[in-house]
């Protein structure tokens, strides 16, 4: 049905995604439940306010997911919700009780759990092409990014393709694509994090991901030494339109070989 922001949402429930759990500074918090409105004028409020509140929690610098749905029976409502740590909920939970929200809808009830949300690393799925390239979309502010992983997709150069899984939320993204060279190696691009999940190693923990999956091959990356130096990557001094400082490396390669990254990058 259609629920309180005025769209069409599917059920969105809590559940554990199998991969590798990522070690974060505190977990992320979910909260899954109901509201239960017991008449129709207690309906009516959560019609006329919900919307609102839903924006206005969705603008939250913690939030990543506020997601509500009217169920089947009119008088209630499903919700899904997730922040990046307590402190972020905690936030939440107080600007909501001082908004015109919580102030009028203190009759009704509420059936909420919440839990501990660890994310997991693991491979991409069909299911979440779209979040993949409205993930990037908010993390580069732009589609380019999204074009070059479909492009590559398309062209069956999307080697590896890892997600942040945070109980059904992507909050990052990192591909790997083979990489011409002389010997074994794969370009890291893009890594997209979540704006509002960044600094919190989500995207050290892809890059990890993708460098062990590479395994003995080398792993080219473009991008900021002072970011990607911690991580391992050293100058690479490789023969490259994109030779600079910026071109770093994880692995062998001869000095001065030089490298051709897929067709798809030209989407760039």
């Amino acid at each position: 049905m259609t629920c309180a922001c005025g769209h069409h949402h599917a059920p969105r429930h809590h559940h554990d995604a199998g991969g590798t759990p990522i070690a974060l500074p505190a977990p992320m918090v979910g909260l899954t439940g109901r509201l239960i409105c017991q008449d129709a004028d207690q309906m009516m409020t959560a019609l006329a306010l919900l919307p609102e509140h839903s924006r206005l929690s969705r603008e939250e610098p913690g939030c990543l997911r506020f997601d509500l749905w009217q169920d089947e029976d009119p008088l209630i409502w499903n919700l899904s919700e997730l922040f990046i740590d307590a402190d972020a909920f905690a936030a939440h939970a107080a600007r909501t009780k001082d908004s015109e929200w919580g102030r009028q809808s203190t009759g009704i009830g509420r059936d909420f759990q919440r839990h501990d949300v660890i994310p997991v690393i693991r491979h991409e799925t069909r299911n979440d092409l779209d979040a993949i390239d409205a993930l990037m979309r908010d993390a580069f502010g732009g589609n380019d990014e999204a074009r070059i992983v479909r492009k590559l997709r398309q062209d069956g150069d999307l080697a590896l393709s890892l997600v942040a899984d945070a109980a059904g939320a992507l909050a990052g993204h990192v591909a790997l694509s083979p990489l011409g060279a002389d010997g074994p190696a794969f370009a890291l691009a893009p890594l997209s994090v979540a704006p509002k999940a960044q600094r919190l190693g989500i995207g050290a923990a892809l890059v990890h991901g993708a460098v062990t999956w590479a395994d003995a091959a080398a792993v080219v990356v473009l991008g900021a030494p002072s970011y990607y130096g911690p991580l391992g990557f050293k100058h690479a001094d490789l023969s490259s339109p994109y030779a600079g400082l910026a071109l770093q490396m994880i692995g062998d390669l001869p000095k001065g070989s030089p490298i051709r990254h897929a067709p798809g990058f030209v989407t760039l």
